[in-house]
């Protein structure tokens, strides 16, 4: 796809010592007190030029990963780069993420500021009050997911969409020690790391071209994208079925994607569409059941303020009164058996 106006700062004005330091201060903040950053700010100035002899000098290679698991609802494998690593791929987001987000479409809600989960459900809300005329007429609504999203970007594609942003060939090659840093297991050139924060803004890039695709070849009006969740709402089951094909074909072809053959739909809004964390209806929300058995077994094991303060602020987006209840009665016990102890 052609951009109209690219990158064009250049690689040797971009990786300085002063931006590597101010990318540091960055990426300080809530991690002082882990073990590797303290070992790593022990010699601070010896690491940052260190980094910088290598990046000038175009020497520099990127380091393996710690890989561990976590559940955040279903289980993920996280992979985890160094501090020095993780520095650089701060400085590479700080130069490059204004520029693409100012490519990006309205309605792409992952991992962008300003935007987010409640901003991307509120806009399907409006959407759907759009489309229903205000729960006077039928809505329906295509919901897809890609399968194995992270796991199956492809590098040789994702390159080639970044030549097409990007002016200058040491900043590409930078990148692609980056993206080649990481393969999924048992594909060569496949895969981006969870762990890195240039991975969000990297498939951000990748999938840029989806929604270009629905927003300017296929005119899609109502369109929500989260990652790889995404939703289209119209008055025409038809008009929805009909767009499938195309989707599918254009993930494959082009981006090397596949939906995700258990989590595609369409249902009327009526019957209740579940679309990030809520069941969404023609006038109201309710929490997914998963999430909300999730937030009472941790807002049980939690004291912190901060942990209830969250949900109590996420409850306020839906129709949550009988949720938002048991969750002052649950805080209220574990305050008193904190106090008996």
């Amino acid at each position: 796809m052609s951009i109209v106006k690219k990158f064009s700062r250049r690689y040797f004005d971009i990786f300085t010592v002063t931006t590597i330091m101010i990318a540091w201060r960055a990426f300080l903040n809530g991690k002082r007190k882990r073990a590797d950053v303290i070992l790593f700010e022990a010699r601070l100035m010896d690491n940052i030029f260190s980094l910088h002899h290598d990046l000038k000098n175009r020497t520099y290679v990127h380091g393996g990963y710690t890989a561990f698991n976590i559940s955040d609802p279903k289980p993920r494998n996280i992979h985890k780069a160094t501090v020095r690593d993780r520095l650089l791929h701060h400085l590479i987001y700080q130069e490059l993420y204004r520029h693409f987000d100012s490519k990006f479409v309205h309605d792409s809600y992952s991992c962008r500021v300003a935007k987010g989960t409640l901003k991307a459900i509120d806009r399907f809300r409006d959407f759907s009050r759009i489309v229903s005329r205000n729960g006077t007429r039928a809505c329906w609504v295509l919901k897809c997911d890609i399968r194995k999203f992270f796991a199956t970007i492809d590098h040789a594609v994702l390159k080639g969409i970044l030549a097409e942003h990007i002016e200058d060939a040491d900043i590409l090659w930078l990148l692609g020690q980056v993206i080649d840093s990481f393969d999924t297991e048992g594909k060569h050139g496949v895969g981006l790391p969870l762990g890195n924060l240039t991975s969000q803004l990297l498939v951000n890039v990748y999938m840029n071209e989806f929604d270009q695709f629905m927003k300017r070849t296929l005119k899609v009006k109502h369109y929500v994208r989260y990652a790889d969740d995404f939703a289209i709402l119209s008055e025409d089951r038809e008009y929805l079925e009909s767009l499938l094909p195309k989707i599918a074909e254009f993930l494959g072809s082009s981006l090397k994607l596949s939906l995700h053959p258990d989590k595609v739909f369409i249902k009327a809004l009526s019957s209740g569409v579940d679309f990030l964390g809520w069941v969404h209806f023609p006038k109201h929300r309710v929490l997914r059941l998963a999430t909300k058995r999730r937030m009472f077994k941790r807002a049980a094991e939690s004291q912190k303020p901060e942990t209830l303060s969250s949900y109590r602020g996420m409850l306020a987006h839906g129709n949550a009164r009988k949720l938002e209840a048991r969750l002052s009665a649950i805080t209220a016990h574990s305050a008193v058996t904190s106090d008996l102890l």
